[in-house]
């Protein structure tokens, strides 16, 4: 157990320069991982966008929203923190300006700052400190990890570098560290390393009244010591303070490429503490992914059928929790991507979709668009007997389908579907019955973690080895109650539910190699070293009779 220290608590501070999509979240999750084995860290996550979470945004433009266990909807990077550290996040700790500002605004109306014209500075800048210390504070925390969102020189994210340019000056420079994560070009024709952009990145930085204490250079390849050599002289710090952040195949190499660098050592030295890294099976663990990559002995095909295809940050749990299933029974996991879309209008039919793959899963998603292509897909699983796994809406249309096409329910459908004021005619899907009155779009759904009844000799039951399990959900609609007893006259088997028994929660069908629907998400709570049991099955069950082994 890690014991809460009595010194100071200490700060680091992740910034991103050049360009976006470096991967600041995977690295300060790796940072997390390397010095958590004796510190409580804290990560807290700054994002600029005025929205006061990213639940009502599209996935295309922004990603994955990874739901919490205490209900909130956060930025995608939370669920890299939750998975490197092995916490579990907490919705306060996800900064956005939209939740800064409307504090305020609060603030202001409740007669806070009375006499006082409110500002951008001090008054935000002030907003966002007392955030940063409220969440160490209540949290305890040896070591807060905070990361800014966006580049600098982002517009939407001045307050937030201000802000920590300011924590600086409170806490001491002994208590805060502060790194930059940079890109490294290696432009075509030239084959060379080129600097500029980094030194044109820390000059912004420097210009905002940071000096970056650590620059990590992302990079197609290592750096060589020659343009570490060259980092260190135009930006002020020692050679061995510039780690290197090649591309690699493996998100789960990052810590170690880290500690290689010297990472760790820099950070002990700089912040006075001792948090040492214990990688022994993460380590196993990553290089049986690489060695499955190259040179792969066993390797199944899964389908992700959903309509998000054109950003695959839309399913980035779903794609992780594959990954560690893979690293578990040590085989390559590929992955297929599916639009339903093109199945629903017939550019495509289900078989030739779906050839050549081991299993398919339809995730959760929204709205009408792509739905009968998703339909005729989960169709032609269970007709097929190809390993199936449903996910909250994907769940949702598996009962859909089996209603129409195995329980005789004519125009069966999902109240989700209806428009225009056109009612379906039955909603075998329906809305919660507290959803109905609510207008608001924002965090009103069935959020964070609820408690799963599981009924015994059920799949459900002797694959997660338990009568109850707690999982996370985000739904808005559920199996209507009033067909609940004929979809299961019919063949369905509700094998999981709420502890009020009323929200079926899982369903499964007998006489298929493997067929389950959950309404909660299992790609959220999915660890490397622990994966989730229901998509480790769909794999197993994916492998041909050959290649299943052990």
């Amino acid at each position: 157990m890690k014991q809460k220290s009595s010194s100071t608590p200490k700060f680091i501070v992740v910034t991103g320069g050049v360009i976006s999509g470096l991967g600041k979240g995977i690295a300060a999750a790796s940072i997390a991982r390397l010095l958590s084995s004796k510190l409580k860290i804290v990560p807290i996550k700054c994002d600029g966008y005025l929205n006061t979470d990213p639940g009502t945004m599209n996935p295309i433009e922004h990603g994955e929203v990874f739901v919490l266990d205490d209900g909130g909807e956060v930025d995608m990077d939370f669920g890299h923190y939750e998975r490197f550290i092995g916490c579990t996040a907490k919705f306060e700790w996800n900064l956005t300006m939209g939740k800064v500002f409307k504090r305020i605004l609060e603030k202001e109306r409740h007669g806070d700052y009375l006499g006082s014209t409110v500002q951008f500075i001090p008054h935000v800048t002030n907003e966002i400190k007392s955030m940063f210390h409220t969440i160490v504070e209540k949290e305890k925390a040896d070591l807060a990890l905070i990361e800014i969102g966006g580049t600098v020189g982002d517009l939407e994210n001045q307050f937030y570098i201000e802000a920590v340019r300011q924590l600086k000056n409170e806490v001491g420079r002994d208590n805060i560290l502060f790194i930059h994560l940079t890109y490294v070009p290696i432009p075509s024709g030239v084959n060379e390393q080129k600097t500029k952009p980094t030194q044109m990145s820390v000059k912004a930085l420097n210009e905002l009244g940071i000096e970056p204490d650590i620059i990590i250079g992302r990079c197609q390849e290592y750096l060589t010591q020659k343009i570490k050599e060259k980092i260190s002289l135009y930006c002020n710090i020692d050679t061995d303070e510039v780690i290197s952040g090649p591309d690699t195949n493996c998100v789960y190499e990052i810590p170690l490429i880290f500690e290689n660098e010297g990472l760790v050592a820099s950070l002990h030295k700089k912040l006075s503490i001792y948090s040492p890294p214990y990688l022994k099976e993460w380590r196993e663990l990553v290089e049986r992914i690489k060695k499955n990559i190259s040179e792969p002995s066993r390797q199944t095909t899964i389908a992700i059928c959903g309509k998000y295809t054109a950003l695959e940050d839309s399913y980035a749990s779903i794609i992780e929790a594959l990954t560690h299933c893979g690293a578990q029974l040590d085989i390559k996991v590929n992955l297929k991507w599916v639009d339903t879309d093109e199945i629903e209008k017939g550019t495509v039919g289900p078989a030739e979709a779906l050839e050549g793959i081991g299993g398919v899963i339809v995730p959760g998603g929204f709205g009408v668009r792509g739905v009968e292509g998703k339909i005729t897909a989960i169709r032609y699983c269970r007709e097929n007997n190809i390993p199936f796994l449903g996910i909250c809406y994907g769940m949702q249309l598996a009962v859909v389908e089996y209603a129409r096409n195995k329980c005789g329910i004519k125009e069966a459908h999902t109240a989700e579907a209806e428009a225009d004021g056109k009612k379906v005619k039955n909603a075998v899907i329906d809305l919660l019955p507290e959803q109905k009155k609510i207008k608001d779009k924002g965090a009103t759904m069935r959020l964070g973690g609820h408690d799963v009844i599981i009924k015994k000799g059920t799949l459900a039951h002797r694959i997660l080895k338990a009568d109850t399990v707690r999982r996370r959900f985000r739904h808005r609609y559920e199996v209507n109650p009033q067909y609940i007893q004929t979809l299961e006259k019919g063949g369905i088997i509700f094998s999981g539910c709420a502890g009020d028994k009323r929200i079926m929660q899982i369903m499964e069908l007998e006489g298929h190699p493997y067929f389950v629907g959950c309404q909660f998400h299992p790609e959220l709570t999915s660890r490397l070293e622990v994966p989730d049991p229901f998509f480790l099955h769909l794999v197993k069950n994916s492998l041909t009779p050959e290649k299943k082994g052990n």
